[in-house]
């Protein structure tokens, strides 16, 4: 086995720190940048003068090239509130001063500044040194010897007992890339590189895992030196599997630098990869929950799917963002001829198509020796173990089926169909015995042709790896593509009635109406009048769907006691009859007639119809606007309903669902778990369903769907189910089952780059009762694609929703009725649909219940208001610094700025808006790679208590016992009542700063105004940039000059009276 060469960088200490936190103290720790490869050690809490004593492991491409380089070692303190980190100093390292194993020695560097502007100060002392190790094999494909990992030691000692995995890939464990995965970097495992996790610095002691998969434990400990090995533990490493280390941990990464907090180690049986892949972990979320980039062969090999862009021109079909799975595909049309079997002279024919252990059958027909099937039926290439593909033409009887006739095809001879050709043409086939005798009378139409999943057959026909189930639930495996009904908000303006006739005289009448359109009822205001001509004007707002099904069903009642109505007369409008308007502008009203029925006792019963009164309206549809049936946060349209009023699309988006790995068992099967997954993407008024793949937890799909897109603004979603209704027909409806969800996927097209092939392998995240799960990885190939990048632009300017949201806007309460109306239309239509789409799929896509009460979201939306603000309060603790003169040179030069600013004011807003920039193009370079994905930590999906989510869960109404419920309110109450003071609070400083003017205390308000008189005065003939300069040094004046007890103005302030005093 071959060496390769490490470079190892040993942080010990450091001394003498810059304080960062405000209270004195800093929490350091330290990152090595060497070739793009990042490492970094643990935080030391509250030290000035941390020691560390951890080894970070570099690989090294060529060693004669390291004296040209340089190592860049940098001191950070990390604040984890706001989750930043702030810049201690730093140290430039050229590679000319790094020297073998066996001759380093512990050098002390100053620490050095980046800016100008930073203040530093202090001390880092580094070992540094290169060392040989045994090449390690390639973990990716998953092979068992080797021994690499039995090499890795995770040091959780202090002093120089710590650097375990430093140790192992200096000593010739040959375990770096069992190394680099156990310190979380698996883009250096990929490469076959190494990381050391460096321990806690608390105390000695060994590390030790439980293998997952095989109930193992591994146990390392630092010993501080080298040791040989005897061939007995070298035999004995070779026969335990490839290990893989797997952290809790924190991890930032930018491009391929890792950023590691390590925690809590965990060792795992390394599972067989096909290929390598990256974690992305952005937002310090588990390793296991992170992002994966991956490089499958995407159509014919052109692809670059890792970072790459592809022009339209150079793609090589419609299929170019999945793998290619090809297929033998066999055609069965129709028969002519057929020899009848039994002794009645009659045929029931079927045809069975044979490949291997794989059957394929065709319904039967009952004596018809002419019949027709034209169906389809596709082998997986992977699962042929024959040569030859048979098709048996039988006659089906009670006992046993007669043998009419075959044919029989050569694989190796079978033509290869590549769309977009034309498909190929059935052909008539004569009929053999099974003594390859053709005197058997009797035609087949076939075709038989190899293709792949681009093939049109493809979605419908039937497949080999279904060959288990029943006929009837064949339909609800298969591919299709829904659109979503056309939505229509209906405007109804109910604006007065006439002559209405109580049948009670001698009281004041209560009218009202009330409209129903479908399963929607609402009402206007109750009037309570002398008149029998009621004025309401009111607006009314439904939804309806195309084609319109249901009437506007309108009734005009008088409230003539508790519970008890009655009916003054009814209109029924047909929808179809309904006017459509674009814009704003009303429509013109029509008097409707009021029918109301009496009931005549007599020899017959029957229906007498009066026209008593009549009722003015305003009804329309109102195309305007968009009817939202997702959430505004991540919707995927936003065009309004009439087509009139669309813009042309700006690109297209592409995506490949390639396949999902580790899926978990969703039910039982035979005593066994299974799962039976599909997908579901959905985007704009498109709805696509993948075929399901039965009993297999790391299906493949490699179907490629396509989408038009109208404002990069929008998010797709792609959720996993387990299909429940595979009988198919009167047994799944019979057992009222539903699909279980197995996660869902969000991408947001706006975080996407143009024309590049995004792959990555998502993780499939359930918040359950019991917390957070991963139930497996879903792999995605995405690209979007721009037409114009100019209209694309302009969609950053234009409103987000249509401009009668914003004409004449609906009330949040009516937004959130209406929007779940929508969503009830659009489930009830899709589950129509053949095979359906049913209501648990669309209601989990357009996430029904995210408006539900939830204390886990509240806390998470707290903490995000917390980290936006975050900024707000770094940059007051930094002014805060600098007029405490915390750092001289910084304050000084703060001055300096400032009194440029005010001598030249016109400076001013050029600044602000030239730091920006500078900003702006400072995170170029650290700008996000990868798309987002789920985040369970900022969710607070890790550390939920168990309480809180089964009040998440729980129903609505609730359905839970009185006591659990009572705690639930009391807890409701305590975090009210905090909410209740915080809003106190702000109202008393109002309402002391309204106080000044209001006379309440007359004393405070005559110093006030006396004040505002000699301050009109002194700033009349002070110029204002000698107010400014004078007010500037006032508040950035030296601590020498400050007190610690309040200023006069705020004493003065605290003092003015609020409205306290007057609460009960």
């Amino acid at each position: 086995m071959g060496k390769v060469t490490k470079m190892v960088v040993e942080v010990v200490d450091a001394h003498d720190l810059m304080p960062r936190d405000g209270q004195g103290s800093s929490s350091p720790f330290v990152e090595v940048d060497y070739d793009n490869q990042m490492r970094r050690t643990l935080t030391k809490e509250k030290n000035l003068n941390p020691v560390w004593n951890e080894k970070l492991v570099f690989d090294v491409a060529d060693r004669a090239k390291l004296s040209n380089q340089v190592i860049n070692v940098y001191v950070y303190s990390e604040e984890k509130s706001f989750h930043r980190r702030t810049f201690l100093g730093k140290v430039r390292i050229p590679g000319s001063n790094i020297v073998d194993k066996g001759e380093e020695l512990v050098q002390s560097f100053p620490l050095q500044k980046t800016f100008f502007f930073n203040s530093v100060k202090g001390e880092i002392r580094l070992k540094n040194y290169t060392c040989l190790v045994d090449k390690e094999p390639d973990v990716t494909k998953g092979g068992g010897g080797g021994g690499g990992s039995n090499g890795v030691e995770v040091g959780t000692g202090g002093g120089s007992g710590s650097g375990g995995a430093a140790d192992a890939a200096a000593g010739g464990g040959g375990g770096g890339a069992a190394a680099a995965a156990a310190a979380g970097g698996a883009a250096a495992a990929a490469a076959g590189g190494g990381t050391a996790a460096a321990g806690d610095g608390s105390g000695g002691g060994a590390a030790s895992g439980k293998a997952e998969g095989g109930g193992k434990t591994l146990a390392a400990e630092d010993k501080g030196k080298e040791e040989k090995e005897t061939n007995e533990e070298k035999q004995e490493k070779k026969e335990k599997p490839v290990l893989e280390m797997k952290t809790e941990s924190k991890q930032h990464i930018h491009k391929q630098q890792t950023t590691q907090q390590p925690g809590k180690f965990i060792v795992e049986e390394k599972r067989p990869e096909p290929r390598p892949v990256i974690m992305h972990n952005v937002s310090s979320q588990p390793l296991d929950y992170a992002l994966k980039e991956t490089s499958p062969h995407l159509g014919d090999g052109r692809v670059r799917s890792v970072g790459g862009w592809v022009s339209s021109s150079e793609r090589a079909s419609t299929y170019d963002l999945v793998e290619q799975m090809q297929h033998l595909y066999v055609r069965v049309v129709k028969a002519k001829g057929l020899q009848a079997m039994d002794i009645t002279g009659s045929c029931n024919p079927y045809v069975e198509v044979r490949l291997g252990n794989y059957k394929g059958t065709t319904k039967h027909f009952e004596k018809n020796p002419n019949p027709e099937w034209n169906q389809v039926f596709a082998f997986s290439k992977d699962r042929v173990q024959s040569s030859i593909v048979e098709v048996v033409v039988k006659d089906k009887e009670f006992v046993k089926d007669d043998f009419i006739g075959r044919v029989i095809f050569d694989l190796n001879e079978i033509p290869t169909r590549v769309p977009p050709d034309s498909p190929l043409a059935p052909q008539w086939y004569k009929l053999e015995d099974k003594k390859w005798d053709s005197k058997i009378r009797g035609e087949l139409m076939l075709a038989v042709w190899m293709g792949t999943q681009a093939d049109e057959a493809f979605a419908e026909a039937w497949h080999s790896d279904a060959a288990a189930m029943h006929s009837d639930g064949l339909v609800n495996i298969r591919s299709k593509v829904y659109v979503s009904p056309k939505l229509w908000y209906v405007r109804v303006n109910v604006i007065e009635a006439q002559d209405l006739l109580p049948s009670d005289k001698g009281r004041f009448p209560e009218f009202c109406v009330k409209v129903q359109l479908g399963n929607q009822m609402l009402k206007t205001r109750t009037l309570k009048i002398q008149s029998t001509n009621p004025l309401w004007n009111e607006d009314l707002v439904f939804v309806a769907a195309e084609p319109f099904e249901e009437h506007l069903v309108l009734t005009v009642e008088d409230h003539i006691g508790q519970n008890k109505d009655e009916v003054m007369g009814r209109t029924v409008i047909p929808m179809t009859a309904v006017e459509k308007r674009l814009d704003h502008r009303p429509i013109n009203s029509r008097w409707f007639n009021l029918e109301k029925h009496n009931i005549i006792e007599g020899e017959q019963r029957k229906k007498e119809f009066r026209f008593a009164s009549r009722i003015h309206l305003r009804v329309s549809l109102d195309g305007g606007y968009h009817v939202l049936d997702e959430s505004t946060h991540y919707s995927s349209d936003l065009r309004p309903t009439a087509k009139q009023l669309w813009k042309p699309p700006i690109g297209i988006l592409e995506v490949g669902i390639l396949n999902a790995n580790t899926l978990l068992p969703m039910k039982t099967k035979d005593g066994r778990g299974a799962t039976d997954a599909y997908c579901v993407a959905k985007y704009g008024q498109k709805w696509v369903r993948t075929r399901t793949i039965i009993d297999n937890f790391n299906p493949k799909w490699n179907e490629q769907y396509t989408w038009q897109v109208y404002d990069p603004c929008t998010v797709i979603t792609v959720g996993v189910f387990d299909n429940c209704h595979l009988q198919g027909g009167a047994n799944d409806k019979a057992s009222g089952t539903k699909d279980s969800r197995i996660g869902k996927v969000r991408i947001r097209l706006s975080t996407l780059e143009t024309d590049r092939v995004y792959t990555h392998f998502y993780p499939l995240l359930v918040l359950h009762p019991s917390g957070v799960k991963k139930m497996g990885e879903l792999h995605l190939a995405v690209r979007f694609s721009c037409s114009s990048m100019v209209n694309m632009m302009h969609m950053y300017t234009v409103p987000l929703l249509p401009k009668m949201h914003y004409l004449h806007p609906f009330s949040v309460g009516q937004l959130e009725s209406l929007r779940y109306q929508a969503m009830n239309i659009v489930s009830m239509r899709l589950s129509r649909a053949e095979p359906p789409l049913r209501k648990e799929i669309v209601e989990y896509m357009l996430d029904l219940n995210s408006q539900m009460w939830s204390m886990r979201r509240s806390k998470a939306n707290f903490f995000r208001i917390m980290t936006v603000l975050s900024g707000v309060i770094a940059v007051g603790k930094w002014f805060d610094q600098i007029c405490r003169w915390k750092n001289p040179m910084t304050t000084v030069l703060v001055h300096v700025l400032f009194l440029i600013l005010v001598w030249y004011p016109e400076l001013i807003l050029p600044t602000v808006f030239l730091y920006m920039f500078l900003i702006g193009i400072w995170y170029f370079r650290f700008r996000p790679r990868h798309p987002p994905h789920m985040d369970t930590r900022l969710s607070h999906a890790e550390a939920v208590f168990p309480d809180e989510l089964d009040e998440e869960f729980d129903t609505f109404p609730t359905s839970r016992s009185p006591d659990v419920v009572r705690n639930r309110y009391d807890r409701l109450r305590s975090v009210a009542g905090r909410i209740q003071t915080v809003v106190g609070d702000i109202a008393t400083q109002g309402e002391r700063f309204q106080s000044l003017l209001s006379w309440r205390d007359p004393r405070a308000t005559t110093i006030y105004i006396i004040f505002c008189l000699f301050a009109a005065i002194v700033l009349y003939v002070t110029p204002f940039r000698v107010v400014a300069v004078l007010s500037g040094l006032y508040v950035l004046r030296h601590p020498r000059f400050r007190h610690k007890i309040p200023s006069v103005p705020i004493n003065f302030f605290r003092r003015l009276p609020a409205r306290t005093d007057s609460l009960l």
